[in-house]
């Protein structure tokens, strides 16, 4: 049984792993072995009579709380196991709080101990009265563009009759009493940055360094705008489109997937930590990146986004109402739209990862095209089998001698270069013959 989540060896006792019961108590328990090696075995513990009286004291004294404290025995060896449940109200080791993420402890302060302490409560942030704000710094064309939204998506149809604000505000239960709570705010609010001044969207435009920025703009506003906005800004002065004719027919097609940046965007909004920094938008020659701060839900991992997952809101208040609106689903199949809106799109998939204190989603640019891949000096086989990855998926070896008529050692000479030197393929599978090669992240 490896060390993990829920279980800590420690070869002998001291005072201070009271901060590791205190933070197995605030996420969901777990177990402290005493007298084990880092390696799981078994060392024994001296003194275990006296250490059996005094854990249990130390632990009632110094948290306040009640844990198992059992006496084992393995090859005349004796060790402890302390069982530590969860805890529903935060427990605190000496008036500081500790949480167990993953295999590590660690100090909540500033806004993860905020966040922290009104879970327990059963709150979110956004679910908190803002006790400043009225019905006069609400912006009425936010509520109407919500009703015509929630109109359009029959999932509140009844709204449209009703034109009482704090009425319609209590139907979202946007409210508590008649104060209005920070999700009103923030949803509908003339300007949210007078309550939350990290509530807006930053763009930088970036040459081939972070160090070279471009041009940066600022989108504020409620969160209806920000999304409207900050998408008709991108799509209008960073997105290049290319044009084609069906016909008479003019088509024009984005060189990233509308649906894509439209589902990151939204569920920046819907996830953020509002106290912490702004979205930020990131572009690139080659890619787009949206960073919002705040980290996932202890029961999602990065792997989970790739496939069917249940919501895990940040702010369930905010999310309820972009649902009701017509904006998002509400079944945790956003990402999985982002993945398959660029892989009809004929794109790379998407790069989900931890960053800065934050999630920083990448989408990355159609650069598997002739025009673009001139610039990487191939020669006339390898661009002919990028080419053929794109419109196949993958290529072998084998497969690449039949295409370009080479031998073997040309074949693996020009495959090598394109993933060692250009960086535009990876090797995926077995070596050998079940070698395949693909698009990075597809």
């Amino acid at each position: 049984m490896p060390e993990s989540q829920n279980i800590e060896w420690k070869e002998s006792w001291r005072d201070e792993y009271l901060k590791w019961i205190c933070g197995f108590a605030n996420a969901k328990g777990g177990k402290i072995y005493i007298g084990k090696a880092d390696n799981g075995n078994v060392v024994g513990v001296p003194k275990f009579e006296k250490l059996m009286e005094d854990i249990p004291n130390k632990i009632t004294n110094h948290l306040g709380i009640v844990a198992n404290v059992n006496l084992l025995k393995e090859s005349s060896k004796h060790y402890i196991e302390i069982e530590v449940p969860s805890y529903d109200v935060p427990i605190s080791y000496h008036g500081k709080y500790h949480f167990r993420s993953g295999s590590t402890k660690q100090e909540l302060t500033g806004n993860a101990l905020n966040e922290f302490l009104l879970r327990k409560t059963g709150k979110t942030w956004d679910d908190v009265i803002e006790p400043n704000a009225t019905l006069e710094d609400i912006d009425e064309k936010a509520i109407k563009a919500f009703k015509r939204g929630a109109i359009k998506s029959n999932r509140l149809p009844q709204v449209e009759d009703e034109n009482d604000l704090l009425q319609i505000f209590k139907n979202l239960r946007l409210t508590d009493g008649d104060k209005l709570k920070r999700s009103a705010v923030l949803l509908f609010g003339k300007d949210p940055r007078n309550f939350y001044i990290n509530a807006f969207v930053k763009i930088g435009k970036f040459g081939k360094t972070d160090d070279e920025l471009l041009s940066q703009e600022v989108i504020e506003g409620n969160a209806f705008e920000l999304a409207n906005q900050t998408l008709e800004i991108l799509d209008k002065k960073y997105f290049t489109k290319s044009i084609s004719y069906d016909g008479l027919q003019r088509i024009e097609t984005t060189e990233y997937p509308y649906e894509a940046i439209r589902e990151v965007l939204l569920n920046a909004i819907v996830h953020r930590q509002y106290l912490g920094a702004p979205i930020q938008i990131s572009i690139y020659d080659d890619k787009l990146m949206i960073w919002n701060y705040g980290t996932l839900p202890e029961d999602l991992t990065l792997e989970d986004l790739k496939k069917k997952h249940t919501s895990h809101p940040r702010n369930p208040f905010l999310a309820d109402v972009f649902f009701k609106g017509g904006l998002i689903e509400s079944w945790g199949r956003g990402t999985l739209k982002i993945i398959s809106e660029c892989k009809s799109a004929g794109l790379p998939q998407p790069e989900t990862k931890v960053m800065s204190g934050g999630i920083a989603v990448t989408i990355f640019k159609d650069i598997y095209n002739e025009k673009h891949l001139q610039q990487f000096d191939l020669n006339e086989r390898q661009l002919k089998a990028v080419m053929y990855v794109k419109g196949n998926g993958e290529i072998t070896n084998k497969i690449y001698q039949e295409l370009c008529a080479v031998s073997k050692a040309t074949a693996t000479r020009d495959l090598t270069e394109l993933i060692d030197k250009h960086k535009l393929l990876e090797r995926t599978g077995e070596v050998g013959a079940g070698t395949v090669y693909k698009i990075i992240g597809s």
